[in-house]
């Protein structure tokens, strides 16, 4: 008998309930993936082994619906990595408030939730988690991600979408809270502020108006001058490293005219020198302050 063609690629998808695990777990499935919820994680090994020669790719979710059994993925990590070219560990965490509105829309009972609080039940989830997220690949927020977005950020975080690598840069308002899952974030805030000047308020960072105002600040030069050479040296070496999608979030006061324009300019910059970007303007259609 021929020998079965193992399993290349296992993504473990792990994370908050409510947070988009079912979701996830069903882009893989279209993808191709075997795709299986809430197995306990000591039988991971015995699943990649099983579907050899039938299956290439496994999915499948772990999450705090197995008690204690949860932390028996430290151990089968070790023994997939062992085996298999590719293992990823997928964390998806998004904000107590929106949690909290997923469970009372739907009316579903939190796993965690027998005689508790929803937020106490969040809460204590994320604690029992943490050494799980400490040990996570990817971690996504998502928080403002509709099921289209996480979809892409999904497959281009894990390189199955036909496209290079890319670095996302993204816009945000302070007030707005700060995106969990950048990994290098920038406060544009010492620039001069469009939203007090009435003629550009219902303006965006997009406007040319915008860019020319801000243009006219030389501090806004010198940033610029910094924030390029300063980014175009951590790609490079991001790329010398196993992470595939580093993420650069500018940040303002409401997210609409600042950061977003420092955001562009940056975006043309990393494109012109050779990289793939994806822009992401998280807070321009929210109210401007």
């Amino acid at each position: 008998m021929a020998n079965k063609k193992p399993v290349d690629k296992c993504v473990i998808i792990t994370g908050l309930s409510g947070a988009g695990k079912t979701t996830a777990l069903n882009v893989l499935e279209d993808q191709g993936f075997y795709a299986v919820d809430n197995i306990p994680p000591s039988l991971l090994p015995q699943l990649a082994s099983l579907l050899s020669g039938n299956r290439p790719a496994v999915a499948a979710v772990v999450d705090v619906r197995t008690g204690e059994l949860l932390y028996d993925i430290f151990q089968s990590l070790d023994e997939l990595k062992s085996s298999i070219p590719e293992v990823k560990v997928i964390f998806l965490e998004s904000s107590e408030e929106l949690l909290v509105r997923r469970f009372e829309m739907t009316r579903r009972r939190h796993p965690l939730g027998e005689g508790a609080s929803i937020l106490k039940s969040i809460a204590d989830e994320k604690e029992r988690l943490a050494p799980v997220r400490s040990k996570a690949d990817i971690v996504i927020d998502t928080t403002r991600l509709q099921q289209g977005d996480l979809r892409e950020r999904l497959l281009l975080e894990l390189g199955i979408l036909d496209r290079p690598q890319t670095v996302i840069v993204s816009s945000f308002g302070f007030k707005n809270g700060v995106p969990r899952d950048c990994d290098y974030m920038f406060d544009v805030r010492l620039l001069p502020n469009p939203n007090y000047v009435p003629e550009l308020k219902a303006l965006s960072g997009k406007d040319a108006e915008i860019r020319a105002y801000l243009d006219k600040a030389p501090e806004k030069i010198t940033f610029m001058r910094e924030l390029e050479r300063l980014a175009g040296f951590v790609l490079e070496q991001y790329s010398k490293t196993v992470k595939k999608q580093p993420h650069i979030a500018i940040g303002c006061t409401g997210g609409r005219h600042r950061s977003v324009a420092v955001a562009e300019e940056l975006a043309v910059y990393l494109s012109g020198i050779g990289h793939s970007v994806t822009l992401f303007h998280r807070d321009i259609d929210l109210e401007a302050l």
